[in-house]
């Protein structure tokens, strides 16, 4: 696999508290160069980058970041203003205490709520899968799936553990037809990143991998 269709599944990040907009130019910069499938920035500076890059490449952000326990109305509506400054794409997180309290109904509402308010754009669910079990990971991937979000996430980057080959796998034998796979958090080098996408990821949730091809330290996301 050549580095060019890596790139094309790259999701280019920067999520850290201290990013200042210099940095944010930066990735946005690299993201257009590198031909990556869209740059994730805060909520903050949605609007600014997508004024910076107009329509040269998708904006995504993220929702409910980093632990998701926000209720579901505060999610609508940071999904709704997110959108209005120019968001393409969403990533929401899930409430992991609904996971574990087995509030499936409650976790199923709230992304149809975020996937009708998104309507067209892509909505990608974060589950955190270094928090869950095997089992409770297969019942959110028949949820994403029964709510139709576009895709299903492994992880913020903000927790414990980010992707593993092993939840990739199992995604991919237990998300319905048309969800995809996100693999996000702790991609340190082209050969991991071309082995997620063998295991059935379509994209790459990383800002080591532009690192990389700059002969940059691979450090952070």
């Amino acid at each position: 696999m050549d580095k060019k269709e890596i790139f094309s599944r790259v999701d280019h990040t920067l999520l850290t508290q201290t990013a200042r907009w210099e940095e944010i130019k930066q990735i946005c910069d690299d993201a257009i160069t590198y031909g990556v499938a869209s740059v994730c920035i805060p909520p903050s500076y949605v609007k600014r980058v997508k004024e910076y890059v107009q329509e040269k490449m998708a904006v995504c952000t993220v929702i409910g970041f980093p632990n998701g326990y926000q209720t579901t109305a505060v999610k609508v509506f940071e999904t709704k203003n997110a959108i209005e400054n120019g968001a393409d794409e969403i990533d929401m997180v899930i409430n992991i205490g609904a996971v574990k309290d087995k509030e499936y109904d409650k976790i199923l509402d709230e992304i149809k709520q975020l996937k009708e308010v998104c309507g067209d754009r892509i909505l990608k669910v974060i589950i955190e899968t270094c928090l869950l079990t095997d089992d409770e990971k297969i019942r959110m991937c028949e949820i994403v799936t029964e709510a139709g979000a576009d895709f299903i996430k492994t992880s913020t980057g903000f927790s414990k553990a980010g992707a593993t080959f092993d939840d990739v796998a199992l995604f991919a034998k237990h998300v319905g037809e048309g969800v995809r796979i996100k693999a996000a958090g702790g991609i340190a080098s082209f050969d991991d990143a071309e082995k997620f996408i063998e295991l059935g990821a379509d994209r790459l949730g990383t800002s080591r991998i532009v690192k990389l091809a700059k002969n940059q330290e691979a450090t952070g996301y």
